[in-house]
């Protein structure tokens, strides 16, 4: 087996794909980050040519079509849950397209692997713009309020989260001894957020406050 110069230029383009979608997640400290997706892309890279010159006369795609099911086993371990939330899921998806951009590289596809290379670097620098800027104009939140028994104050409490400007997308109350625990799923604008807590925290009723 021999090496060419059409290899060598496919594994060092596949380094700086692989590199430069790796600054963006190194730069937002994830898990996968610079010298990771490095690895990804041009190992992506290097199995896409050794399926071409290892088949010879059979199925060049045996080797490379494991690249898929083998990158997917490794993107599930960035992908965690933390609280009610699960984070990762951006990072599976670079790791994922990386790859995919590898593939494509080694494969001599320069011009379908510089489209998606484009795409990826717009969708990971430009697109957070547009959701700190959607952020700003909603928020969800979950509010957890403890207080007295009263079917009253839990009344009460619904008009203060909707004079503030805060819509409750659902809630449960919860009955414990004297107590009564309300959880309200809501959304409304950051500063409508701000001055409902401000006002929940003045109210000498309410025993205990999560959010």
């Amino acid at each position: 087996m021999y090496v060419t110069g059409d290899d060598v230029a496919r594994l060092l383009l596949a380094v700086l794909a692989g590199g430069l979608i790796g600054l963006e997640r190194e730069y937002r400290d994830k898990a996968a980050g610079f010298r990771t997706l490095i690895f990804i892309c041009v190992g992506a890279a290097l199995f896409t040519i050794l399926s071409s010159k290892l088949a010879l006369d059979k199925d060049p795609t045996r080797i490379a079509a494991n690249i898929v099911s083998g990158v997917g086993f490794l993107g599930a371990g960035v992908i965690l849950r933390e609280g009610g939330r699960v984070v990762g899921l951006t990072t599976a998806a670079a790791i994922w397209l990386t790859a995919a951009v590898g593939m494509a590289l080694g494969g001599g596809s320069y011009a379908l692997a510089g489209v998606a290379l484009g795409v990826a670097l717009m969708v990971l620098w430009i697109l957070p713009l547009v959701e700190d800027w959607v952020d700003d104009i909603r928020e969800e939140r979950m509010y957890e309020i403890i207080c007295g028994l009263s079917l009253e104050k839990a009344a009460s409490l619904a008009n203060v989260f909707a004079a503030n400007g805060v819509r409750v997308k659902e809630r449960h109350q919860v009955k414990a001894g004297d107590r009564m625990t309300c959880r309200w799923r809501t959304s409304g604008r950051p500063k409508a957020h701000e001055r409902l807590v401000n006002q929940l925290f003045t109210d000498p009723e309410i025993l205990e406050l999560r959010f």
